[in-house]
């Protein structure tokens, strides 16, 4: 198959949406403690979904892990674990920091590990990267991307300083800026391992190409393996809090004394819809990744400015910057602007590789 970075791209922005989106859902879940539908749409994403596009989609998908080597097996699992965590700062920062903040702080630290760590592992930085025209372009759109990432925080900050904590509580309940920045430059640092994980995979993807799977899916097999490394961190994190606050009743719809029964169908419905889109930020990823070609490490700043991008607009959306004057607006937009200019200066070095 010939690549096409183009269509990489626009892979890669429907994953971006997918990401940003996933949240939205929980957002209506009533009367559950996080780790409940944390956990809960947490299932469908590293457990259902993964399993169920990858048996769609790929030929013989038991026989290809089976025959896959042990370090390729076991090194997407192990960095899968890893990025579990990061998975549940991820959670922790939205509740802390609200959509677009959080995500420009986390993705930010992502986005330059996630791009420039796996050439440097693998010996390749220089020659995919300092050596030729295109990876130099490449790199001037990571420098762009990081850019935007900081235009963005920026503005957060000064809405931090701005607002009264009535007003940060009326768009995000439990906003606490200290406490957020600390959990998402954890997580951010964190969650790029899912990208160490998808470079430990590859000889997978030949295996699967072998058995007569299609280019834009061969990276689903490895996704199986990522997703259940970051189910176990987050199964028993989970578990933790559910033994510690004793909420696990709430699944079957009981509460405390004088709380109101949750919506147990309304929730399970939302947090399953969240664990899918969570899941498709990834499904989209592999198939972003398969067109971009020999450059194709960039897919990961490409797939962490979309998110920032589509974060940005929904935070708008749920008006967590309506209290801020527009000098303050007009930065997260111009932080956004970069971005969106980012991936455009990426795909393009892309396409003349």
């Amino acid at each position: 198959m010939t690549p096409n970075p183009l269509l990489g791209v626009f892979y890669h922005w429907l994953g971006g949406l997918a990401s940003a989106s996933f949240y939205v859902p929980y957002r209506g879940v009533k009367r559950w403690s996080w780790e409940i539908y944390w956990l809960t749409g947490g299932i469908f994403s590293w457990v259902f979904a993964p399993w169920f596009f990858a048996s769609l989609q790929t030929n013989d998908l038991l026989g290809v892990l089976g025959n896959a080597p042990a370090p390729a097996f076991w090194w997407p699992i192990l960095f899968g674990l890893l990025w579990g965590f990061g998975g549940l700062g991820y959670g922790l920062v939205m509740r802390y920091l609200g959509l677009s903040l959080g995500m420009a702080v986390v993705l930010g630290l992502c986005t330059v590990f996630g791009t420039l760590i796996p050439p440097l592992f693998t010996g390749e930085f220089h020659e995919k990267l300092l050596a030729t025209t295109s990876g130099n372009i490449v790199l001037g759109g990571i420098g762009l991307t990081v850019l935007g990432i900081v235009v963005v925080a920026i503005a957060g900050a000064q809405k931090d300083a701005l607002l009264s904590p009535e007003q940060k509580a009326a768009v995000v309940a439990e906003f606490d800026f200290r406490k957020g920045i600390a959990v998402a430059i954890f997580a951010g640092i964190m969650s790029a391992c899912f990208a160490f994980g998808l470079a430990a995979g590859e000889p997978i993807k030949g295996l699967s190409a072998a058995a007569g799977t299609g280019p834009l899916w061969t990276g689903l097999p490895v996704l199986c393996l990522v997703m259940f490394g970051g189910l176990i961190t987050n199964l028993v994190w989970c578990s933790i809090l559910v033994v510690r606050n004793r909420s696990g009743a709430e699944w079957a719809g009981r509460t405390k004394p004088g709380v109101e029964r949750p919506p147990l169908l309304r929730n399970y419905v939302l947090s399953a819809l969240a664990g899918v889109t969570w899941y498709f930020q990834f499904f989209f990823y592999t198939m972003g990744e398969s067109q971009m070609g020999r450059l194709g490490f960039s897919s990961w700043t490409l797939h962490m400015a979309s998110i920032i991008i589509f974060g940005t607009l929904w935070g708008f959306a749920f008006r967590e910057w309506k209290d801020v004057g527009v000098r303050i607006k007009g930065i997260v937009w111009g932080g956004v602007a970069l971005l969106l200019i980012a991936t455009v200066v990426i795909g393009y070095g892309n396409s003349i590789a």
